[in-house]
């Protein structure tokens, strides 16, 4: 059954706005320990997804034995190792007998390798990339934090995709025509400081139509993104500056810090998902909690529609 505790706020709106959806048929990846595989009954129990557990099934049910949870009428295909449940459970998706995909208690890179696979995998035209949902509490709505886990030193063509892939997640949860700060140190183009040509150039990809459905501005330093007052005591005048959607990390280390810092000393709650697959990938940490797990799989359950 699911859990009686009220949800946080974020998780409870995220959960909410699927409610009206189809559960979603997801693979979830060798779920063999309590948390990833509460994670996953406790989403299907709140019909947000109809879950199919992929890992060694001797190995699953006695987690779910210790755990004392139920897997009466979930299916479970047997795989022997973390590796073998990742490629079954992309192949599941490429087969489209899956929907979306779960991480459970394997590492991310075995997941994202079966993924990107380039004969075997999930590959679209566009790069993957991992996009974080965040209620901060000192902001007045959703932050998407991206990319901060997937690409580690994004070249330009790559930025675009993360760009366009935060958008369409936005898109998803509602916000016609997000607003994207792609960020650096400085606000100013640097030629020394490869961020801010990166974001220049994002913002005229933007105008020329490579990127679509966002309004874009950068480079900008995180406090001109997010405060009104710092853009303004810069001189800044933009559309985005203090009112960001979106912020674009110019990196993976700078973006990962930036999520964890939120999460750990602002007390945001966060959610997350890989985009850019042929189905969207529910990209949980270990040390995310059962609500983030809900709220990752809503966000799914929003994306798929």
């Amino acid at each position: 059954m699911p859990r009686t505790v009220a949800l946080p706020s974020q998780y409870a709106r995220l959960i909410d706005a699927s409610a009206a959806l189809p559960p979603v048929r997801t693979g979830v990846v060798h779920p063999c320990d309590a948390l990833s595989l509460t994670g996953a009954l406790d989403a299907a129990a709140r019909g947000i997804i109809v879950p199919v557990l992929i890992g060694p099934a001797a190995k699953i049910t006695a987690t779910a034995q210790d755990a004392g949870l139920s897997l009466t009428g979930i299916e479970i295909i047997d795989a022997p190792h973390s590796h073998a449940a990742a490629a079954t459970a992309v192949a599941l998706a490429r087969a489209g007998k899956v929907a979306a995909l779960m991480k459970g208690a394997l590492h991310t890179d075995e997941l994202m390798d079966a993924a990107v696979d380039s004969a075997a995998g999930l590959r679209t035209e566009r790069r993957m990339s991992h996009i974080y949902v965040l209620d901060v509490p000192t902001y007045p709505k959703p932050l998407l934090i991206t990319d901060a886990a997937i690409n580690v030193d994004p070249d330009l063509s790559a930025k675009r995709d993360i760009v366009q892939n935060a958008i369409d997640l936005a898109h998803a949860l509602g916000v016609a025509l997000p607003k994207v700060a792609i960020l650096a140190a400085v606000e100013t183009v640097n030629p020394r400081m490869i961020s801010t040509l990166h974001a220049a150039a994002l913002c005229k990809m933007a105008d020329r139509g490579q990127i679509t459905g966002g309004l874009l501005d950068g480079p900008l330093a995180f406090d001109n993104a997010i405060s009104s007052e710092s853009a303004t005591a810069k001189g800044i005048v933009s559309q985005v500056a203090g009112d960001a959607d979106i912020l674009v990390a110019p990196d993976l280390e700078s973006g990962n810090m930036m999520a964890k810092q939120l999460i750990y000393l602002a007390g945001a709650q966060a959610a997350g998902l890989v985009m850019g697959a042929s189905v969207p990938i529910i990209l949980t940490s270990r040390a995310d909690n059962s609500w983030a797990r809900l709220a990752s799989c809503a966000l799914a359950r929003l994306v798929i529609g």
